[in-house]
């Protein structure tokens, strides 16, 4: 491995989601330009997508060197699944296995590369440890919302919720979102709780975590855990890709049908990349969105390997009724630029936490429908700032179609819109005024603790 020595050096090691690889290539991007140079380590599949989108910016001059974390060799693991991306569901385990036990590799790298400072996800719990030993800082970066944390570090400190009570009633799971994501109550030190883990590394990070939030979003949860955990957590938020000007021949397609369509007048339908819906799932939501008489994009994706297609998955005759009022994508969509066209009145998202950050920095009111993990959490913060609905469901997580219609009425029709349009572009406005330099001075801040 080559390194430059010619400025201060920081590795930034991320899950291998993209969800958390996103947020932390923009952290790279902004402690370039502080004149760092930057360690980028994840995995050849992962890094290859990286430098595709690097080399895709004009007049990239950031100082980002990629550099492979070789995950063991496994059977039913070959090396185009070590990432989250097309993963199949009863592989997630096993990457993570994997993962861990990549660990031993971890010294070695940091000897060869010897940066002044490590920036590690929640997944690595060992990286403390290990950077500690080599007598270098390690801090955690949290890519998800800072009330999820304060939820799930609550409990992992207090247990049983009757003993001490979540402070913030706002915040809460239904009874169908605690058997499906079983971390409510947390078992303390419960070492096979995924929660664990991430606490773990929160808990050995040095002196402060970083987080990919701003308090005009979250300031009372990013106190609340401050209290609590006795670390300065320092919001360097939102942590956003910028907008790029589309060049893709689908994007054309796109923006000429938004270009024909009245302001605020549409939603954007997107679940993710590593969300999948079952037919029955699929047929509510095209006949939710039939109901609405709303004109939608909807990007639908299914699990790589599964030969199906959307004609085989939506109601019979739904594509031809809704020719005009919709636009069904399968695959990958130009999301930010989606959300950042003036048709788009409302974003109807699975509440992974890139997607809400993008949602409320360009003011488009949010229609949850979170799936799993923290999605939920994430979810409760849409109401309780007003900037949007949580969709209900049926006793058991159903999906309905009547409540995804009343969802979407709801935030997109014009006699209903006004109050929720009018808080999320406000709350646009108070991230934008913010800007990039509370970003930065947020990183300054961030090393004059460390140093």
């Amino acid at each position: 491995m080559e390194t430059k020595r010619n400025s201060p050096s920081i590795l930034l090691f991320p899950w291998l989601g993209f969800g958390h690889v996103n947020p932390f290539l923009e952290l790279a991007k902004k402690l370039s330009k502080m004149n760092f140079h930057i360690y980028f380590l994840s995995t050849p599949i992962i890094l290859k997508s990286i430098k595709k989108t690097l080399d895709r910016i004009s007049n990239n001059n950031f100082s980002i060197q990629l550099v492979e974390f070789h995950l063991p060799s496994l059977p039913k693991l070959p090396p185009h699944y070590h990432t989250t991306n097309d993963l199949p569901s009863h592989l997630n385990s096993t990457l993570i296995q994997a993962f861990q036990m990549a660990s031993s590799k971890f010294p070695s790298i940091i000897e060869t590369l010897k940066p002044n400072l490590i920036i590690y996800d929640g997944f690595q719990p060992w990286v403390g440890n290990i950077a500690s030993s080599c007598n270098i800082n390690a801090i955690m970066f949290y890519v998800s919302s800072a009330s999820t944390l304060a939820y799930i570090y609550h409990h992992f400190l207090y247990g049983t919720p009757s003993l001490t009570p979540f402070p913030f009633s706002s915040l809460y799971l239904h009874d169908y979102e605690i058997k499906k994501l079983d971390i409510q109550p947390i078992k303390p030190r419960d070492e096979r709780a995924f929660a664990y883990v991430i606490l773990k590394s929160f808990e050995q990070s040095h002196k402060i975590v970083l987080l990919n939030t701003c308090r005009e979003i979250e300031g009372k949860y990013i106190d609340y855990v401050s209290t609590i955990s006795k670390k300065e957590l320092m919001p360097i938020g939102p942590l956003i890709s910028e907008v790029s000007i589309g060049e893709e021949e689908h994007w054309v397609a796109i923006q000429s049908w938004l270009d024909k369509k009245d302001q605020f007048s549409c939603v954007y339908v997107s679940f993710g990349s590593e969300s999948f819906f079952s037919k029955q799932e699929i047929e509510e939501i095209a006949k939710g969105l039939d109901l609405s008489k709303v004109s939608f994009i909807w990007t639908i994706k299914f699990p790589k390997g599964i030969n199906t297609k959307i004609e085989e998955m939506v109601p019979q005759g739904f594509l031809e009724s809704t020719k005009g009022k919709g636009m069904v994508i399968e695959g990958w969509a130009p999301q930010s630029q989606i959300l950042n066209h003036s048709s788009i009145g409302g974003f109807v998202t699975h509440c992974g936490w890139n997607s809400m950050l993008e949602s409320m920095s360009f003011g488009v009111p949010i229609i949850a429908m979170p799936m799993n993990h923290d999605q939920p959490l994430n979810s409760r913060i849409v109401e309780e700032l007003g900037i949007g609905v949580d969709i209900l469901r049926g006793e058991n997580g159903e999906i309905k179609r009547e409540e995804v219609a009343k969802g979407i009425r709801k935030v997109v029709e014009e006699n209903t819109r006004k109050e929720v349009n009018l808080k999320a572009r406000e709350l646009s406005e108070k991230i934008k005024l913010k800007g990039e330099k509370a970003i930065v001075e947020g990183i300054k801040k961030m090393l004059k603790l460390l140093y």
